[in-house]
């Protein structure tokens, strides 16, 4: 009896310390310095873009011709362009162009992509054959290009970027979900919703999407990096953002005319460029191991 107690009693504060133990982690995952850094630097970016007139020193469209092309100093931060204004201004102004083209792509992606990869993957057969195979298609092509072949048929605006962004995008959404449904469907409670007289839309929406979320969230931050390049790159060969509005790919295009008189120029944008995305892209891998059971000891 006394046998049965001890280990009954063993077992109950060996499970009582899983919870602690699991929360300790989840802490110290959180409080490392470089995710702390990461975390702060994105909290940033939102405030420039939320406020750049707080953050910023003077208006973008504030010209000092008299100052033209000055090096970095105390009065410009990252120096000035051609027209005397500051470089470190427009990069703050930019920074909502930045955050409106990604936030809008990725938010009208997830919109539309995650409903056809449900629907594809839940239901299978024709359809999705039929829908896949328009994703593939649509993946074959370089994403570049066809963001490119869209805004030139459209006109090159900030709604045409971001509707040319969502639309390169939808299919990694779409085969994103899918995939998770095809092996979510099969599980054990799924079957027990049917048994139980479920119907498709809430064994989708209650059952399935729920468990799906993770890779998504984990999908759309990293599709910030990449929303981040193609409008930088579509803005950097005039088809994006266009001027006076500041945007760090027709920076990076203005400023390559005088890389040797003025390398703070091209230096500015093109370092900021590689620092978001660089951001975004920690952001994800870091969500990634904090989502997934499966990498939570690493």
């Amino acid at each position: 009896m006394t046998d049965i107690a001890t280990a009954d009693a063993s077992q109950i504060n060996a499970q009582s310390s899983i919870k602690p133990k699991s929360g300790l982690l989840a802490r110290r995952r959180l409080l490392k310095p470089t995710v702390l850094v990461v975390l702060a630097a994105i909290l940033f970016l939102v405030l420039c873009a939320a406020l750049p007139d707080v953050v910023s020193r003077y208006s973008y469209r504030e010209q000092h011709i008299e100052d033209a092309l000055q090096p970095p100093s105390t009065q410009y931060w990252l120096g000035t362009d051609q027209f005397g204004r500051d470089i470190y201004s427009r990069l703050i102004y930019g920074t909502r162009i930045v955050i409106v083209v990604a936030l809008g792509s990725v938010f009208f992606a997830i919109l539309i992509g995650v409903p056809i990869g449900l629907l594809a993957g839940f239901y299978g057969g024709l359809l999705d054959a039929v829908v896949m195979r328009i994703q593939d298609a649509i993946l074959s092509f370089p994403v570049l290009l066809l963001a490119l072949l869209m805004i030139a048929t459209f006109g090159a605006s900030t709604l045409n970027v971001i509707i040319a962004i969502t639309f390169v995008y939808i299919p990694r959404f779409a085969r994103l979900v899918r995939g998770s449904v095809l092996d979510l469907k099969e599980q054990e409670y799924v079957w027990a919703s049917r048994l139980a007289g479920a119907t498709d839309t809430r064994i989708l929406l209650r059952s399935i999407l729920p468990n799906a979320i993770g890779p998504i969230i984990v999908q759309a931050t990293l599709g910030f990096a990449v929303a981040i390049l193609i409008e930088a790159g579509l803005s950097y060969l005039g088809l994006g953002i266009q001027p006076p509005t500041p945007s760090w790919g027709n920076m990076l295009q203005h400023a390559q005319s005088y890389f040797y008189q003025a390398p703070w120029f091209v230096l500015a944008p093109g370092l900021m460029i590689f620092l978001v995305v660089l951001l975004f892209n920690l952001l994800g891998d870091w969500l990634r191991g904090w989502l997934d059971p499966r990498l939570r000891h690493l």
